[in-house]
């Protein structure tokens, strides 16, 4: 025993791949030929060091073993997955009951970690090693089974993960906070909340995966509310929760909770996480404070191209063109490869501003400069490039000949285009994509709506009419207009025509005196 303990701290201590050397030559003269288990804790650092160096040497060892064991091949097992070799990770278990060793409780979790990655080339490994677990009796354990709750919630199969919940006895705050992450997963929030309510316990895991839920579902004044709640409660937010919050503040414009939680990051040194500082990037300038938003985001040591998109929307977002694409420039100066997601943010910086002829060269450049394939939501944003600077023509034969008809397209597309066409004007172009998209069958209220407009504005009643009529026989209902305000931090949101409100009457009433004093101002 004394022997492992200092071969353990022994073992611990090692920095170099030479020192690890040497403390396995002092184990071959003295231990190992008496006690060839001694290799254990010297084995078991290397496996599992996130010195990339240390693995090979330790998969040297287990392949040279004769007194191999269920210790380790766990430790494998566990090697393979900090080596991010999950298949590998899979064949040692084959291996293993290959060669008639014994499985345990600390088998199945990391295995069911790599079943987890492999997932998207072959579901079924995961279901198989399920029948293990149980077949070997471990379908008791917590951790195996909060390992298959996590794995059946990746491949959206809930029903199954709950009925693994239901059957365990041991449930832990781990196992509830699982469940609650898989049905956010599915955005199925009402069943994340019921289990929720219902924990016996929650820390601030649990309460990031709850706001997280809410957070997809774009439900942000639920995430502001539930960290309310967790304040009053006495839990300390993590970087998660706190990004969700943010994520919240910067979609409602709650500019007065998001200067708290940066006060909070900085009293605690978390401002350093750089998914904390983006997000950070991101609320200041959803909320119209650039100079915030750049002041933080010049503060991020490692940038990437996460950090550099957020900063380049922000300022397109808040009309200052030109420093976003200086902002792109910078991005591709500092070795940071520019993502899908950055031309998007530069194409619609150009499209905003009108800058064409930019917008098109970027356009260009994305594959054969900068090796990222085009997708639909560039397309679209070629479109209301074009069309937005009265291009309209030139945009039709876009979507026709690069993106292969409007039947390719998305709403957005067909919005960009039709609105262009009402503000320049452009009845031809118009009525030809509207009589494509109604041959379609396309039921998009927005879209029917820019169609009415258009005819009417330039005095086609027939036509005008016929949309009218499709609106009324589908049925469409257009989306209600809505307006957040922050007022003592406090996030209140209106929607159009809304009486829900409890002061409603109140708000109109006051809408009604404004109405009356502007009309007596014209006077």
């Amino acid at each position: 025993m004394i022997r492992k303990i200092v071969t353990a701290n022994l073992a611990q201590k090692c920095k170099t791949l030479n020192q690890l050397k040497q403390i396995h030559g002092h184990l071959l003269k003295t231990y190992l030929q008496e006690y060839p288990l001694a290799i254990g804790p010297l084995f078991s650092m290397a496996a599992t060091s996130k010195n990339p160096s240390f693995f090979p040497y330790a998969r040297m060892i287990f392949d040279n073993s004769s007194h191999k064991n269920t210790f380790m091949y766990n430790t494998m097992i566990r090697g393979y997955m900090q080596a991010n070799s999950p298949k590998l990770a899979v064949l040692c278990y084959l291996d293993m009951l290959n060669s008639g060793f014994e499985v345990n409780n600390y088998t199945f979790p990391p295995l069911i970690k790599a079943c987890s990655i492999l997932v998207s080339f072959l579901e079924t490994t995961g279901r198989l090693v399920h029948t293990h677990v149980v077949k070997f009796g471990f379908n008791d354990d917590p951790f195996v089974v909060c390992s298959l709750i996590e794995f059946y919630s990746l491949i959206h199969d809930m029903r199954s993960a709950r009925v693994l919940f239901d059957k365990t006895l041991k449930r832990d705050v781990v196992m509830w906070t699982a469940m609650i992450d898989g049905y956010g997963k599915m955005e199925d929030v009402e069943n994340a909340r019921v289990l929720f309510e219902k924990m016996p316990e929650r820390n601030a895991i649990t309460w990031s995966a709850i706001m997280a839920a809410y957070s997809r579902v774009s439900d942000f004044k639920e995430v502001l509310s539930l960290f309310r709640q967790m304040q009053e409660a006495g839990t300390n937010p993590n970087e998660s929760v706190l990004v969700s919050v943010l994520t919240a503040c910067a979609h409602l414009g709650a500019v007065t909770q998001g200067l708290w939680v940066h006060s909070y990051a900085k009293r605690y040194n978390l401002d350093k996480n750089f998914i904390l500082a983006t997000a950070l990037v991101d609320m200041y300038s959803k909320c119209g404070d650039v100079e915030s938003a750049l002041s933080v985001f010049e503060g991020i040591s490692d940038k990437d191209a996460g950090a550099w998109n957020a900063m380049i929307c922000g300022v397109a977002m808040n009309g200052d063109a030109r420093k976003s694409l200086e902002l792109f420039d910078s991005m591709v100066k500092s070795g940071t490869k520019p993502t899908k997601t950055t031309f998007v943010a530069a194409l619609t910086t150009c499209t905003h501003a009108k800058m064409v002829k930019e917008g098109l060269k970027l356009f260009e450049q994305m594959s054969s400069v900068y090796g990222v394939e085009p997708q639909r939501e560039h397309y679209a944003c070629v479109v209301d490039l074009l069309a937005r600077a009265g291009r309209v023509e030139e945009a039709e034969k876009f979507i026709e000949g690069e993106m292969g008809g409007l039947g390719e397209g998305d709403a957005n597309v067909w919005g960009a285009l039709l609105g262009a066409c009402r503000i320049y004007g452009n009845v031809e172009v118009g009525n030809r994509v509207w009589e494509k998209l109604a041959d379609m069958g396309i039921a998009d209220s927005g879209i029917h709506v820019l169609s009415y407009n258009l005819y009417k504005e330039a005095g086609r009643d027939m036509e005008a009419k016929r949309v009218r009529k499709l609106i009324s026989v589908g049925r469409m209902k257009k989306l209600p207009g809505c307006s957040v305000i922050e007022v003592d931090g406090a996030v209140e949101e209106f929607l159009a025509g809304d009486t829900h409100h409890p002061k409603a009457s109140e708000i109109y009433k006051t809408i009604d005196s404004f109405s009356k004093m502007a009309n007596l101002e014209q006077l």
